[in-house]
Order: C-alpha cells, then structure tokens, then sequence
C-alpha cells in the first residue's frame, strides 16, 4: 500500500554526520543485525572508507512497525561536498521530503543553505534535524535559532538527535512517518519509472535503479527505456536492504533496481523513463538538468598500450557518475588519451583515483583548467575546454571567464581576513547578511579559476577551519585572459598550457619556468625552459648541461690540445640537441598546478 510508504534522503553540509544518521536508522529499524552493523554502512566504495567522505548516494529501504501498521521508508543517503551536488540533485526528484541535518556545534554552514534551498524548489517536505547534541560544547538552541533566520524553519519543530549514541532516533522516525506525505503514484497505471541511478556489474550487466511514479513492474515484464529507445525482458527485481535482495514486483511510490541482462553500456541513461514495451507507453518524465562540468583536465595512460583499456574503464565508470564527460583527444607530449571534464576539482581527483585503483590503469594527468568562451572576430562564439584552442590573440574579438556566486560563512572575527582573501582573487561583493550573533554569510562574485584550485583550502586556513563555501555558476564575463604558453627546448608543450589574467601572466610564467628547471631532469645538453605568450617571449631559465671533464687526462703541454678536445665536445652536444628529446616527468607536468597553488 502506498499510503504505508516514506520516500526521503538526508541532505546536510561536509562531515555534519549524514552516514552515521543513516546507520542508527538501519540499526533502529532493524534493516542491519547489530553483529552485521559497521560505521558508515552505506559507504561501500573503498574510496568512501578511506577518505571517510560519501561520494556516491545509496539507496536502502526499511521496514518499521508503528501502531500495527508497517511502513517502508526508503532512504537515499546523499554526499555533502559542493562537488557532488548532482547526486543530491537526483535524489531530491525521488523523494517527498528530506532530513535537513546540521551539526549542533558548528551551525548553518554554506552547503547547508544550498541544500535546503534546492529540497524547496522540488517542493520537499523539510524536517529539521540538529545533530551531534552529545557534545560537550553542543549549542543546540542557538543553532536552531540560526536555522530559523537563515532557512525559516521553525525552532520547536526541529528534532534533536545524536547519530553517535543513538540518542532521539526513535522520535526521528515517527517525525518522518507523521510529516512526510507518502508517494501518489496509481499502482494500477501504466508504467513509468525515474532511473536515478545505475551500476554496471561484469557478470549481471547494467543495474538499473529505479523509483516506480506509476503502475508496477514484475519480473519477466518486457519494458522499454524511452530515451534509448530499447526494449528488454526483467530478469531480476529488488530492493536494497542494504544489499540487493530479490522480490516479485515493484509497485508505485518504491525503490528498487531492475536487472535485464543489458550489456551495451550505452542503453542505460541516468534520468531515463522506464514504461511497458510497445504502444500505449507512459509519457517520458522531465528527467534531470545536464550537469555543469566545472573542470576539465587530460587524462593519458602512462604506458601507450593501455589506451583501449582506459576507454574501457571511463565507460564503466559514466554508466555509475554520468556527471562526468570524457572525448578522445591527442597530445605531441603524451600521446592519446582523453579530455575529461569534472563538476570540481575534488571529484576530478576521485575519479582519477578509481580509475587507477578499481581498474589498475597507470595515469598521466594534465593541469585542470576551466571552460572559457571566445567571441571572434566573425562574430562566433567557441567554448574553450583546453588552451590548446584558443586563437592567435589576433582572431579574438572578446575572451570570456565563468563567473561564480560564492557564499561563505564565517565567525565574525574572520570577515575582514575572507574579504581580502576574495578582493585578491578579483571577487566583487555582491551581500552580506548576519545569520547570528556570532555569524555572517558573505556573498561574492568571482572567476572561477580562482576558486577551484584552492579557495576553500585558503578560506579553512585564515578562519582557522570555521568558514565554509559554496559555489554556483552565475554566467560569462569578459575579462583582460590570454594563453600562456611553455615552450622546453624551443618546442610549445601543449600539456602545459594555460589561461590566465594577463596582469598574472609574468609572475605564473617566471614562477612556472622557475618550477620546471627544478623538476627537469639535466641533459647532456643545455635546456631552455621558457614562458610565452603568442611570440614575445616573458620568462626564461635554462637547464645546465651535464659536463664532463674531457680536458682531464691533458697534463701539461701544449693548450691547443685541450682546446681541439673542448671544440669537439662543443660541437657534438650541438649535434645532440638537435636531435635530442627532453624527458618530462608527470611531477614537471603538474608543476604549473602546485604553483597555483603555493602562490
């Protein structure tokens, strides 16, 4: 019975306790044994337990018993990190309300504010919950005093709990039975199903997460993928309890998977609507926003031979995380690899990190670098997403950087430190409002190369760890951009290019060069390393030829001896750098990023 049935995830900022909240509700209802029970049950992704981070949101579904009734609640657990806002976002379609979390000590912080506002634009059903109130510096009735400025909720109405020691779980739960509304899906309906997910398993072929909106699906039901246009048989249907298990039917308002023997990667879409096969199919539903790639970077194997292999690895993986894209691309210094674009700098270094540890692929990756746009002189407008295609400098009419609104809030003692930090990076101050006595939200516009590299990290040092950050994309600006290019032995490394202010364009140059004639290892030649831009040359330092001592075994005599063996020296490390190649290391090639970085 739908009525008897409870959608919901739990949304909250970095580390507020959302994975812990979710194990004492499985252990409440009696999903997980207590023997069975491990911290962080949901995260099952190797990565997740050693970063102690959630990457990937999770579905399970419980069974509670209230007042001689069952209920199933289906939870999503949902990652907090800006980076990862997709998941959230796909989540918050399947559900009818949500568990606001906050931490009782640290308070409304940005992504908290983002999240909330997102679960009241797909009209959620919001219930406060203050967490973490075992705490001995636990403020709890200040915090919901904070929430109730910053996200107009009401203080008697937020549930108070501890994920740690289990304490108010139970009121929790019948909060969420009494609250939220149950789904209103028709069971009898034609089909129509929501993929919000999906994974892709060597043995059983794509597994497909659903959430029913109408009808019901059975096991041996042909059913057709509306987008892809395919049509397949259910061989299996379940639920997550937490792990897969195996039921007759899926009806409307639940969540489950289906598994139909898919092996072409390329028929299962995240966003998709599943409907009965044949005429009279259920109308498509809105499916998802295409997310905004932030970042791209160049991903190469190390060893030439693994291309095919890598290919193979990043369709496995955009079938799991559709929020990353990836096309062919070429490089004179690497080889052929891929052009791969991130929704942040922290989800490129988690993808980099399951492809080497869950596909065992050695990688190169290029320096990150975000998309710009260029008005030329024909009155075309390119999207760039690599500088290795921006035009000669005179083919461009206007160069065009994302602009990002950052939200950051900090304890009022830091204001003045956040605001210099964020005029050093060209931000342009947009508001700044007082959530509390002691906390002010600021509101800035800046370019969005400043803040992917280490903002947030520059934020965390001069608050002492207590400002948080959250970004959206506001739109395109133009501004005074010019490519910067490296050139190693008078040949332009492509791999090392990058678009920067043209006001910064000397320093990262000098900086960059300075970098490099460290990290290049010395030749039997001398190595130019230089900066450019266009043709006029702006820094340059040169890597020392390894010498030796040919003159040595000359003791005495005549001079012009040892001047015959110099010249025939001079003249064969000329022959050799003409044709000699300079080796480059993946440390050189990330040179240009930890500069950034230091700087």
């Amino acid at each position: 019975m739908s009525e008897n049935i409870r959608n919901f995830c739990i949304i909250a900022h970095i580390d507020h306790g959302k994975s812990t909240l979710a194990d004492r509700l499985l252990e409440h209802t009696g999903t997980v044994a207590r023997r069975e029970m491990k911290e962080q049950l949901l995260d099952d992704l190797e990565l997740e337990r050693q970063r102690g981070i959630t990457i990937k949101a999770r579905a399970v579904a419980m069974d509670f018993k209230l007042g001689g009734k069952t209920y199933e609640l289906n939870l999503i657990d949902t990652p907090g990190h800006v980076d990862f806002q997709y998941e959230v976002s796909r989540s918050l379609v399947c559900c009818e309300g949500v568990l606001l979390l906050v931490d009782a000590f640290q308070g409304v912080e940005a992504q908290t504010v983002a999240n909330a506002y997102a679960a009241m634009e797909h009209e959620l059903q919001i219930i406060p919950v203050i967490n973490k109130i075992d705490l001995t510096h636990a403020r709890p009735d200040e915090v919901a005093e904070e929430m109730m400025n910053s996200l107009g909720t009401d203080p008697d109405e937020c549930v108070r709990v501890s994920a740690k020691t289990g304490e108010g779980i139970e009121s929790l739960v019948e909060a969420i039975i009494a609250h939220i509304p149950a789904p209103t899906g028709d069971a009898d309906a034609i089909l129509q199903a929501m993929v919000f997910d999906s994974n892709y398993d060597d043995y059983r072929g794509a597994i497909t997460y659903v959430r029913i909106m109408q009808g019901t699906v059975r096991t041996g039901q042909k059913i057709q993928f509306l987008r892809a246009g395919t049509q397949h048989e259910v061989v299996e249907i379940g639920r997550f309890v937490p792990h897969r298990e195996s039921c007759a039917e899926l009806k409307a308002g639940q969540v489950g998977y289906l598994i139909c023997n898919i092996k072409s990667i390329g028929d299962v879409h995240i966003g998709d609507t599943i409907s009965r096969a044949g005429s009279g199919a259920a109308e498509p539903l809105p499916g998802y926003a295409r997310p905004k790639r932030m970042v791209y970077c160049g991903l190469f194997p190390s060893d030439g031979q693994d291309f095919s292999e890598l290919r193979d690895a990043l369709e496995r993986l955009a079938v799991n995380d559709p929020s990353f894209e990836f096309e062919p691309e070429t490089s004179d210094a690497l080889g052929f690899g891929f052009r791969c674009g991130f929704l942040g700098l922290l989800h490129m270094e988690i993808i980099q990190q399951r492809l080497e540890n869950e596909s065992d692929i050695d990688l190169v990756q290029t320096a990150p670098n975000v998309t710009y746009e260029i008005v030329n002189k024909r009155g075309e407008t390119i999207s760039i997403h690599k500088p290795q295609d921006v035009p000669d400098p005179g083919d461009i009419e206007e160069f065009r950087q994302p602009i990002v609104r950052c939200s950051v809030i900090v304890p009022n003692d830091f204001i003045g430190a956040v605001m210099k930090l964020c005029q050093e990076r060209r931000g342009i101050q947009q508001s700044q409002e007082y959530l509390g006595a002691q906390r002010a939200m600021i509101t800035y516009h800046i370019p969005l190369a400043e803040v992917v590299y280490d903002l947030h990290d520059k934020i965390k040092s001069c608050t002492r760890g207590y400002g948080t950050l959250d970004y959206e994309m506001v739109g395109y600006e133009a501004a005074d951009l010019c490519r910067l290019d490296i050139m190693v032995n008078g040949n332009r490394v492509d791999a090392l290019s990058v678009v920067c202010n043209r006001a910064d364009a000397d320093r990262r140059g000098r900086a960059v060069a300075k970098k490099l004639k460290a990290e290049i290892e010395r030749h039997m030649f001398e190595v130019a390393v230089q900066a450019a831009i266009g043709s006029r040359v702006i820094a340059r330092e040169t890597v020392p030829a390894m010498r030796k001592n040919v003159t040595a075994k000359c003791y005495g005599g005549d001079i012009t001896r040892k001047r015959k063996l110099l010249q025939k020296q001079k003249e064969g490390k000329k022959r050799m750098k003409a044709i000699g190649n300079v080796e480059i290391s993946q440390k050189a090639f990330m040179a240009v990023l930890s500069d950034n970085e230091q700087d």
